[in-house]
């Protein structure tokens, strides 16, 4: 979880390495991926196995796309400080949005969250408070005691003192929406997701894919790519298409 073995230039991206603090001062390793031909930014939440570096194919397949890329570790994986908690989580992805927001001076409407299983609870936290584009969430599950009752051996041990309960939030969020889940996903059932996709408010769009947990964006690569090609190429940003 800790060490870091790869970085974009492996799969032949640029990449800018940048730090940032917390609100409760935690020091979160970044890499923003630029695309000079990008009129979106994905704010990445990851799953809770290994770190950034184990994300280069998913951070190549959205660049080539044509989007920027932001993707931070949470607070006690990678190089970020800390140790990780629910509360800590939604802190760092609060502090990667205002980094992007502030600093970089990113719209926030043209700002896509995407959130990979335990990621996807923390971007529905960051949509159920902040002003974004769209939301994307792929392999989340519905809530902690859903996934307890369900995953008992496979949930990191942190989660047992939390909630992330997402179907009150995911009901409220008002940005466009794009739920992913794989029909064979052996981790978090599909009837999570699609759970989530049938709580979550309007707009908002389903997207089916077959393989495991962690290898359904391979196994139906396809589908992956253009789902999400699609799913970019329907929003709009100061009245125009991307």
């Amino acid at each position: 979880m800790r060490q870091i073995t790869s970085t974009p230039s492996a799969v032949g991206l640029d990449y800018k390495e940048v730090y940032f603090n917390t609100s409760d001062g935690k020091k979160i390793h970044t890499w923003f991926v630029p695309n000079d031909e990008a009129d979106y930014t994905i704010l990445f939440s990851h799953g809770n196995a290994g770190n950034i570096g184990h994300r280069l194919d998913k951070i190549k397949i959205l660049h080539d796309i044509g989007l920027n890329v932001l993707i931070y570790d949470y607070r006690g994986y990678g190089k970020s400080q800390g140790t990780p908690s629910e509360q800590g989580m939604y802190k760092d992805v609060y502090a990667a949005y205002d980094y992007l927001v502030n600093e970089m001076g990113i719209s926030h409407d043209s700002l896509i969250l995407y959130g990979e299983s335990i990621g996807g609870a923390v971007a529905i936290e960051l949509a159920h408070h902040r002003p974004v584009g769209a939301l994307i969430t792929e392999e989340a599950f519905t809530s902690v005691k859903d996934m307890v009752q369900m995953a008992f051996p496979l949930i990191p041990y942190f989660i047992f003192s939390s909630r992330f309960d997402n179907l009150p939030k995911i009901g409220n969020i008002k940005c466009e929406k794009l739920i992913i889940h794989s029909i064979d996903d052996e981790i978090i059932p599909f009837s999570q997701g699609n759970r989530l996709f049938n709580t979550a408010s309007e707009p908002k769009k389903f997207l089916k894919l077959r393989g495991g947990h962690n290898t359904a964006f391979w196994d139906s690569i396809v589908e992956y790519k253009e789902g999400i090609r699609s799913f970019v190429e329907s929003l709009s940003y100061d009245g125009k298409k991307i």
